[in-house]
Parts: C-alpha cells; sequence; structure tokens
C-alpha cells in the first residue's frame, strides 16, 4: 500500500515505502517485527520530519479503540491513536476531566504526549505531566508497560516515538469542570516586557495574541469558581465581539468566548471539534524559555517585529508549569513558550526563523519537538540533563534502531559528531 504523501500542513512528504492500517494488534507485531524502519503516523500535524521514515509508516486508526475509565483511581487507559476529540465527551459523562488540553483536539493521544505538546497555565505542565503509564510494542515483539515511578518512566512519555509503538497509555484526571473564555484587546507591550506574570498568571489558562508589532490580544480561560482577575489595570478591554486567533479567519471555528460558561473540554481549547484548526496553509515553530526570562524574551522578539510580520499569520504567547520528564521542553523549569503560525512560503521563513533562534538564544530556548527548528544537537543535548540518559534508554530499548528517522538520528548523534551537523531541513 503506497504511503501517505504528505503530513496536514503539505510541507512535508514522507519518504516511507509503504503505509500500513493494521487492524489487529497480532498484525501491527507482524509490521513492526518483520521492519528494519519502522515509525507511527499520528494525526500528521507535526510540521517537521518527526514522524517520517525510509521504512514503513504505521497508522493505528484502524485498531480498536481503547476508552477505560476508572473513576474509583481517578485515570483513563487510552488507545494510542485516540484523538482528544473522542476522549474528551467520554471523561465528561463520568464527570471527570483531563487538567489540560491543547490548543486543538484533533491531535491523537500518543503524538501529542511524545512531542511535548501542552496547553497553558502556570499550573499545567506538559501534557505529558498527567501519564501514568506507557504501553509499548518493542522492536522484538515484546509488549513493555512502563509506569510512574519505574526507574524509565520518566524518559518514556515524551520519547519522539523513539522507543517503540505506544499502544495505548494510562492518564490521570481531575473532577470535571467548567470555564468561562473572555478575550481583551489593545494590551500595552509595557506591561508584557515588565511585568508579564501579571498577565500571564491571570486566570487557570492565559494565551496572548500577538503579530509583534500592534497591540497584543489576550484569551484569558477563567475556571468557573476560581476568583476572576481584572485585566483593566494592565490597559486591554473586554472585546465586544468574537475573535478567531488569527484576524480574518472565521470565528465559527473557535470556541465559544464573551463569558459564556461551558465544559472544560469545549473552552481550554481555542478551536472546536470538527472545524478548521488554525489555518492548514501554514508553517509551525515554537520556542520554551524560563518563565523568569519571559519579559527580557517578549523585548528581543518585539525588536524582530517588522521582520516577522512579512511571514507571520500569528504568534502565541503560554506558560507551562515544569515536570520531570526528561525531553519535555519544560523539563525542570517553569516555563513560557513562543509560538509561530508562519506562512507557507518555507524559503521566505527559513532565514527569518533563524533570527528568532539567535534571538531567543541567550535564554536557553528549547524548541517543540514537532515544529520547524535549526537549533543544533550539541545545544539542545547541553539544555536537557538528561540527553545522554535518554540515548542509553533508546539503545537499550531499540537497539538495531528499528524506530529512528534521520531526524531523531540527527539529534542524538554520538557526542563527536553533535555539531556543525545540518538537520534535515523543511525550511
Amino acid at each position: 500500500m503506497a504511503a501517505q504523501q504528505t503530513n496536514w500542513a503539505g510541507n512535508v512528504r514522507f519518504a516511507a515505502r509503504a503505509l500500513h492500517r493494521p487492524t489487529t494488534t497480532e498484525r501491527l507485531r507482524e509490521i513492526v517485527t518483520g521492519g528494519d524502519r519502522v515509525r507511527v503516523l499520528g494525526s500528521g500535524h507535526s510540521f517537521n520530519r518527526i514522524a517520517d521514515t525510509t521504512g514503513d509508516l504505521v497508522s493505528l486508526d484502524d485498531l480498536p479503540r481503547t476508552i477505560e475509565v476508572d473513576s474509583t483511581a481517578g485515570t483513563v487507559r487510552v488507545g494510542a491513536a485516540t484523538r482528544f476529540a473522542e476522549l474528551c465527551p467520554v471523561l465528561r459523562r463520568h464527570e471527570l476531566a483531563l487538567p489540560n488540553l491543547p490548543s486543538t483536539p484533533h491531535f491523537t493521544i500518543a503524538g501529542a504526549y511524545a512531542t511535548g505538546t501542552h496547553g497553558s497555565g502556570d499550573t499545567g505542565g506538559t501534557l505529558a505531566a498527567a501519564v501514568r503509564s506507557v504501553e509499548l510494542l518493542t522492536a522484538d515483539g515484546r509488549e513493555v508497560v512502563l509506569t510512574r515511578g519505574d526507574d524509565d518512566f520518566e524518559g518514556s512519555v515524551v520519547s519522539l516515538g523513539a522507543l517503540g509503538v505506544v499502544t495505548a497509555l494510562t492518564v490521570g484526571t481531575c473532577p470535571a469542570f467548567e470555564v468561562e473564555q473572555h478575550v481583551h484587546e489593545g494590551l500595552p507591550w509595557k506591561v508584557l516586557t515588565e511585568c508579564p506574570e501579571e498577565v500571564l498568571g491571570a486566570a487557570y489558562s492565559v494565551s496572548v495574541f500577538t503579530d509583534w508589532i500592534g497591540p497584543a490580544r489576550v484569551w484569558v480561560k477563567h475556571r468557573v469558581g476560581d476568583p476572576l482577575s481584572d485585566l483593566t489595570p494592565t490597559g486591554a478591554r473586554p472585546a465586544a465581539r468574537p475573535h478567531h486567533p488569527i484576524e480574518g479567519m472565521p470565528t465559527a471555528n473557535a470556541t465559544e468566548q464573551l463569558g459564556v460558561p461551558g465544559p472544560w473540554d469545549e473552552r481550554l481549547p481555542h478551536f472546536r471539534a470538527g472545524f478548521m484548526p488554525s489555518v492548514g496553509d501554514e508553517l509551525q515553530s515554537e520556542y520554551f524559555v524560563p518563565r523568569a526570562a519571559a519579559g527580557e524574551a517578549v523585548g528581543a522578539l518585539r525588536e524582530l517585529g517588522p521582520l516577522l510580520a512579512p511571514v507571520l499569520r500569528v504568534s502565541e504567547i503560554r506558560t507551562v508549569a515544569a515536570d520531570p520528564h526528561w525531553l519535555s521542553p519544560a523539563h525542570g523549569r517553569d516555563s513560557v513558550a513562543f509560538h509561530f503560525t508562519w506562512t507557507s512560503d518555507a524559503r521566505a521563513v527559513a532565514p527569518v526563523l533563524l533570527r528568532v533562534e539567535e534571538a531567543l538564544a541567550p535564554f536557553d530556548a528549547r524548541p517543540h519537538w514537532g515544529k520547524l527548528s535549526s537549533v543544533a544537537p550539541r545545544t539542545l543535548g547541553a539544555s536537557y540533563e538528561r540527553w545522554d540518559d535518554f540515548r542509553d534508554l533508546m539503545r537499550r530499548h531499540d537497539p538495531t534502531g528499528t524506530f529512528r528517522n534521520a531526524l531523531v538520528e540527527h539529534w542524538f548523534a554520538p557526542k563527536e559528531d553533535a555539531e556543525g551537523t545540518p538537520a534535515p531541513r523543511d525550511v
């Protein structure tokens, strides 16, 4: 069967020789044990070649769906290919919730956790922070379960798909809650550079959207029952109408605003299930820096505003709490994440992306694993204290390198080769 040609955005054309859609675990095991190179394709929402392979690409979409709620333990065991849009309504029926959600519910569970995907909020870590156990199918066909507390567990969640095929995860939940979403316009830049915590910590989940030139807009997702922060002293004003994060796009695609209370899963994402997230015709990058450096980093990027504007659709600023996962971009430090939704003009974006990385380099910026970046492996390795431990974990779980690809091998090249080697590039 011919492989799917491109990712969701269309900027990556997969090199796989075949795309498999097994319907049973037994067939999946046959594919894995019979292949020399295997990668799993989730929802296709990555913008680099993290899902690519020259061997066999596997979609888990046709495996039986698994959603097993344990209300007593407050956990849910869920199949890897399940989308958040499928899982959330089931949890809601059990009066449970996930502590945080990504910007869109279209992602697969396993893909989001494996790449360090996150929501927003001073108290919310990456989505990986909620995982309790990971179930893997290894290259020799064994089924391995790694549980919180095991020696290797914190290296197995944000795993880049390099340890094996994740078949299921068990995730912690919390009691269901409601959220009101308010948008504020006209936020002065002085607030973001001098006291960003007043805005970014104003509610359960906060996002600042900007083009780095005009005043910013603030998405405030207030958990019903929590004290409501007043942003008026910052100079921002409540919006009188709904907004899409990207001006000019249909507001019907965005989750409901204007303070109308609703279930957690219908307010925490920016985009509704069943509607187009973002623009579609786009590229994306994102970088995490220590939260204490938020104001300085905002100032550095603000200086690039005229350079960014011609190739930028929108930029988003969010906070993420520290977590212990070895390759989490928020590993060991409370972070602020700077997200860039670019136009699809890869040639024009490439030099601008390099300038963004130069501006953020003094703050030890860590890129999102599923988005575009050219940060050198040596720089990445220096930022993650468990980098070498993860390299060893890959070798132990996958000694033949079945689940690695060119991008993973570039990142985790031997130390002597980790500097000066160009990455596989799409921009």
